[in-house]
């Protein structure tokens, strides 16, 4: 008997930045008159989005003002802040914000986007990045670059701590028993008493398990090295390329790809 081929799924994700991803797009004519500081303006394309039966909706960052700034709309919310208001004016399209592991603490960003996993009933994905920008690096007191390898260094020990946080509560550990007076049965609940090279973080988490145990996870580097952290890490990859012949490579070209998703 013959095997049937095996069907290929395309997941469609709108990548909203500024009112478009032309540097004079700002200035269309049938561009939005909204503010990019009104959450509206971001509700209002993710609702579309939703209605049109998109996947996901994805917002960028930059941690520094663009020098682009006098001609071009570069400037934008906050993902994860934005990401908390659009959850409650949608019901199902995932919502992927960025953020970056060179500049955060693992605590935090753990603690935020479980917070959110939460807030959305499960939709929450986190585009991970290492942040690059001299003058990122000039905002968060480092007077140079952190160099490629140590962003990277860095970011899997930044892994290792947020997965741990998020596993640190069973899924049962809930209780929720008023009868009894039991809240949450702490033998479920555990520290994860990370040492490392550049985190010492004990944990547990302060909140419960989200729905997704863990959000979806994106990542976008290009280099060899960026492409081994997202087969370990990723459960989708984003990349730009211009042509198919280009795509093709990237996708067939080691590392094996089998960790994730291809996102083209």
């Amino acid at each position: 008997m013959k095997r049937k081929p095996m069907k290929r799924q395309l997941h469609i994700n709108l990548f909203i930045q500024s009112r478009g991803h032309h540097e004079a797009s700002w200035r269309h004519p049938d561009a939005s008159p909204r503010s990019l500081s009104d959450i509206a303006y971001y509700r209002e394309v993710a609702q579309r989005a939703e209605a049109g039966l998109f996947d996901s909706i994805f917002l960028a960052d930059t941690l520094a003002l663009m020098d682009t700034v006098g001609h071009s709309a570069s400037n934008w919310l906050e993902p994860i802040t934005a990401l908390a208001a659009i959850a409650g004016s949608t019901a199902r399209i995932g919502l992927i914000a960025t953020a970056s592991t060179t500049y955060t603490e693992p605590y935090n960003l753990a603690r935020q986007f479980a917070s959110l996993d939460h807030i959305s009933g499960g939709r929450v994905g986190w585009n991970i990045v290492t942040s690059w920008l001299a003058a990122a690096a000039g905002n968060f007191g480092d007077s140079g670059l952190v160099s490629h390898a140590d962003r990277y260094a860095r970011g899997e020990e930044f892994m290792q701590v947020v997965k741990g946080l998020w596993d640190s509560w069973a899924d049962d550990a809930v209780i929720d028993d008023r009868a009894s007076g039991r809240y949450a049965n702490p033998a479920r609940i555990r520290p994860i008493d990370h040492k490392g090279t550049f985190y010492r973080v004990a944990g547990p988490l302060n909140m419960p398990r989200g729905p997704q145990g863990r959000p979806v996870l994106v990542q976008a580097g290009s280099s060899e090295t960026g492409r081994r952290f997202a087969a370990r890490h990723a459960d989708a990859v984003f990349t730009a390329q211009m042509e198919k012949a280009t795509a093709q490579d990237f996708y067939s070209t080691p590392p094996a790809w089998a960790a994730c998703t291809l996102k083209i």
